[in-house]
């Protein structure tokens, strides 16, 4: 069992969403924490995602850099949420950050949420889609104009769908 795991347990059992360990916050991912419209299950979830989407959109995973083939996504569509099909992005809002992960300097309106992460020993901005919490990566301020924002997202823990290709219904 992963040390996350039984940290996340503990948490969950003391009914609270943190607490301080030696001086530092740990937190439970944002699904755990929020009311998502979308909740499922662990076995639920699994039965439509792979093991590692599963471990990136729940357990606050992330994957190696420059693995995922959307990283040289270029064609006009929309990004959505591998676990609800949300969409997260535009096309238009992505640009290559060199980060070797898909790189975004907005979201849509209302479609993720933020939480701070201090996982790495400084503070973070973690952020998850907004319908079912799934984690899809964090927010830096080191991008340019028009929002100085980064978002750094994990590639498995979205969908491209290219615009003429209707969006998938939203899983409920």
């Amino acid at each position: 069992m992963k040390r996350r795991t039984v940290l996340q347990a503990l948490l969950a059992s003391a009914g609270s969403a943190s607490f301080a360990l030696t001086g530092l916050s740990v937190s439970l991912p944002a699904f755990a924490q929020g009311k998502f419209a979308v909740k499922k299950s662990r076995e639920e979830w699994l039965k439509l995602l792979s093991g590692p989407q599963y471990a990136i959109l729940f357990e606050e995973d992330t994957e190696r850099s420059f693995t995922s083939p959307l990283n040289d996504e270029k064609r006009a569509g929309t990004f959505v949420c591998a676990a609800c099909f949300q969409p997260l992005f535009k096309s238009s809002m992505k640009y290559n950050s060199g980060t070797g992960w898909p790189s975004f300097f907005d979201a849509l309106p209302k479609a993720v949420g933020s939480k701070s992460d201090y996982k790495l020993l400084m503070r973070r901005t973690e952020y998850h889609c907004s319908r079912c919490g799934g984690h899809q990566g964090h927010i830096f301020e080191d991008c340019p104009k028009p929002t100085g924002l980064r978002y750094c997202n994990n590639g498995l823990a979205l969908n491209f769908i290219p615009d003429g290709e209707k969006l998938p219904d939203l899983r409920s």
